[in-house]
């Protein structure tokens, strides 16, 4: 049986190879969306989409140079495809049904599941915060197995960093993109990491 590890890296890897051919020679980045259902961390999941350089410049044509890196790198400014993604994967019983039965199992398997009106909101905190922080240290593991086991390079021709962010923590978005890309890919979208400023 598939862990829910092995279904969403494979669920990446088939996700770049699903990204139009026609963008790819223009694609920059790799976009990981984490994010869940109702905002309910017990179902995370991941759009996995792309941004291209033609679409940056579409942008910049009507932005401040202020606003350069934001177009670039910033998610308020990214199209459907990085977005929404091409593919959504993880715990969604509507996109990835397969996905969501492997989330629950093993969540239930290690004690963080838990149905309404069970727990406390002392103890439904606790276990939400569990649930996010391995679902994005999940994701990390994800890109870096993209890097790693050549997908990217495979499927778009090149390496390309791998953009992770979180939308109801964007604060999160510089540790898991450093934590999940070797460090040359990243340099640009580092320059505004606010822990490289103080």
């Amino acid at each position: 049986m598939e862990t829910f590890r092995q279904h969403i890296e494979r669920a990446a890897a088939r996700a770049l190879a699903e990204f139009p051919p026609e963008a790819v020679p223009d694609i920059y980045t790799v976009t990981f969306r984490i994010d869940s259902v109702d905002q309910d961390p017990r179902f995370p999941y991941l759009a996995i989409g792309y941004n291209t350089d033609g679409e940056v410049r579409r942008l910049s044509a009507t932005a401040s140079p202020s606003e350069a890196w934001e177009v670039r790198w910033s998610y308020a400014y990214f199209p459907p495809s990085g977005l929404e993604g091409v593919r959504v994967v993880g715990h969604d019983p509507d996109h990835d049904p397969a996905g969501a039965q492997a989330h629950r199992r093993e969540a239930a398997a290690q004690g963080l599941w838990y149905e309404d009106d069970e727990l406390t909101d002392e103890e439904i905190n606790e276990r939400d915060e569990l649930l996010g922080r391995r679902f994005h240290e999940l994701c990390v593991d994800v890109a870096r197995h993209l890097h790693t086991g050549g997908h990217i390079v495979t499927a778009l021709g090149r390496p390309l960093p791998v953009i992770l962010y979180d939308m109801f923590d964007p604060d999160a978005m510089f540790a898991l993109t450093a934590a999940a890309n070797p460090a040359d890919l990243i340099t640009e979208f580092m320059t505004e990491d606010p822990a490289s400023q103080t």
